[in-house]
């Protein structure tokens, strides 16, 4: 049996050579999306070396489109949507049209057919959802007001790129119809024929699935086995887009999208994100390297005009209008800046509406190629931007938060700290508050820390590896810090911390494993709890063996 074919070279050498460039992107602080591109490009045909095969890498990247889509349901929140639909509808939609008219331009310019210059806007219209979490995390913006109207607007871009992937196909087939001898009904009749099977698909998810699915899930999560959930939750994801595809032939990503929306309406949510995080994250990473594999570095030399207007339309023109939106909906400068530097980039949605419109034969192949180019360049220079903007409005608000959170939340002289309110920090925190003892919960996850809130205990949102959100703990008067989070590897770095703001603090972590009890303990944490270890023990004493 050959130990080398072609789908292993094809895995082996677009993850080995992601996770190099991945790893050197994030090193010069970038995003990782930059690292799997260049990955992409180094094993594609265009470049010289190890030349991976095209047609798998693409039919991989298929499950990495279906799991993406599937990622972009689960988070889908129709709450945090309507909370800023005033302005993030109308904004969103607006700037769209505005990319894309300015993107239709630049592709007349260029000669190109309209339906090309449409998807070509669509493209550059839409930003990347990981870069722009990635910004708003990084800036602590995220539960902000501004944060919270970016990422509205995320989700109203996202919905109306959904639309734009089923619609795709449908009006292809009118465009390339169109200089035919048929008439009106002929020309819109597959347009007509798409649209029913859409809603012919939506209603029977709505009406069955939204039973179906979760009745499944629950099936699954009473009988106990960790893995055959994980298999259920991908095979829901891969089912239904499969299924959709078969049955109304509509695309993988709404038949994924829909099941994911689903999923995620579920109590399950939480738990089918992280377990299927580790699959859906190699996946997509591979989608982004055969993306990479597409792109003609050739396009750099050849266009460096139309690839300068390219990267304009993405990071001027696009921000000159949200700016302008938001300025216009009358809010202050400072949430006007912000949302129009976190949408100058784009990223998944382009790639995919790039990929689809070269495969219809409605975008040419330097289209695709400029889409890349622009992707590439403004995912590299957002951070930057992004910096330069929000910084200069950020130290005030960093003032006003902290004076706030002071007043709200000091803890008293030797109180406890609370890392995770997971399933276990959840128990740990009702104990505490039944003893009225004095404590602090320190949660980086917004939906977990909002339902800290709500059961009355005081929160300290963000991440217990950072200095500053510690210090907001209160971790140079803490007596104890407790660290609930599931991963002992994290709370070994977490008491690293802890213990260089406060050496006298009494740290008690908790592992899963006994590898993370000897990590955990090399580290020089004194008092390692471990589940199995304890349940063992509780079983003995009550057994009387004990």
């Amino acid at each position: 049996m050959p130990h080398h074919t072609p789908l292993i070279g094809t895995i082996v050498a677009g993850l080995v050579v992601a996770f190099i460039m991945g790893a050197i992107a994030h090193r010069l602080k970038l995003s990782p999306l930059v690292g799997y591109l260049i990955a992409g490009i180094m094993v594609g045909p265009f470049t010289p070396g190890f030349v991976a095969n095209t047609s798998l890498a693409n039919e991989l990247a298929e499950i990495g489109v279906i799991l993406l889509m599937f990622g972009v349901g689960l988070h889908f929140s129709l709450r945090d949507l309507l909370s800023v639909k005033n302005i993030a509808v109308p904004g969103a939609i607006g700037q769209i049209a505005v990319a894309t008219l300015l993107g239709l331009g630049l592709s007349h310019y260029m000669g190109w057919p309209v339906m090309g210059g449409i998807v070509f806007g669509l493209a550059l219209s839409v930003a990347s959802t990981v870069v722009l979490l990635r910004a708003l995390q990084g800036a602590d913006l995220v539960e902000t007001r501004r944060g919270r109207i970016a990422v509205g607007w995320l989700i109203v871009e996202d919905l109306v790129m959904v639309l734009a992937l089923v619609l795709l196909p449908a009006l292809a087939k009118v465009m390339n119809n169109a200089d035919a001898s048929a008439g009106m009904g002929d020309l819109l009749a597959p347009l007509l024929s798409t649209l029913l099977k859409v809603a012919g698909f939506v209603a029977l998810m709505l009406l069955v699935g939204r039973r179906v699915i979760p009745w499944a899930l629950h099936w699954v999560v009473h009988t106990g086995s960790r893995e055959l959930f994980r298999l259920a939750v991908l095979a829901i994801a891969l089912g239904v887009a499969f299924g959709a595809a078969v049955a109304f032939d509509v695309s993988f990503a709404l038949g994924a999208f829909f099941a994911g929306m689903i999923l995620g309406e579920t109590p399950l949510s939480r738990r089918a994100t992280e377990e299927t995080l580790p699959l859906r994250d190699a996946f997509a990473v591979l989608f982004f390297v055969s993306v990479g594999m597409l792109f003609n570095p050739a396009v750099l030399i050849e266009q460096p005009l139309p690839l300068l207007a390219t990267v304009a339309i993405i990071i001027v023109g696009k921000s000159i209008a949200a700016f302008a939106i938001v300025r216009a909906f009358g809010y202050p400068g400072d949430t006007a800046l912000t949302i129009a530097a976190s949408l100058a980039q784009i990223g998944e949605f382009s790639f995919i509406l790039a990929t689809l419109g070269t495969g219809l034969g409605v975008l040419p192949a330097e289209g695709r190629d400029l889409i890349l180019a622009g992707a590439i360049v403004s995912i590299f220079l957002n951070p930057f931007i992004f910096s330069m903007i929000v910084r200069g409005h950020k130290k005030e608000e960093i003032e006003e938060e902290e004076e706030a959170e002071k007043a709200r939340q000091r803890p008293h002289i030797g109180h406890v700290i609370l890392v995770g309110y997971g399933r276990v920090g959840k128990l740990i925190a009702e104990r505490l508050a039944e003893r009225k003892a004095h404590f602090v919960v320190l949660e980086a996850d917004a939906e977990r820390a909002e339902e800290a809130e709500e059961a009355g205990h005081p929160v300290v949102r963000g991440s217990a590896l950072e200095d500053r959100h510690l210090m907001a703990a209160g971790i140079c008067e803490a007596r104890r810090l407790l660290i609930a989070v599931p991963e002992g590897f994290e709370g070994g770095a977490i008491h690293e911390h802890a213990r260089h703001l406060n050496p006298k603090l009494q740290v008690i972590a908790r592992a899963h494993s006994d590898a993370e009890v000897a990590h955990l303990e090399g580290m020089g944490v004194p008092h390692v709890v471990m589940g199995e270890r304890e349940l063992a023990a509780r079983m003995l004493q009550l057994s009387g063996a004990g």
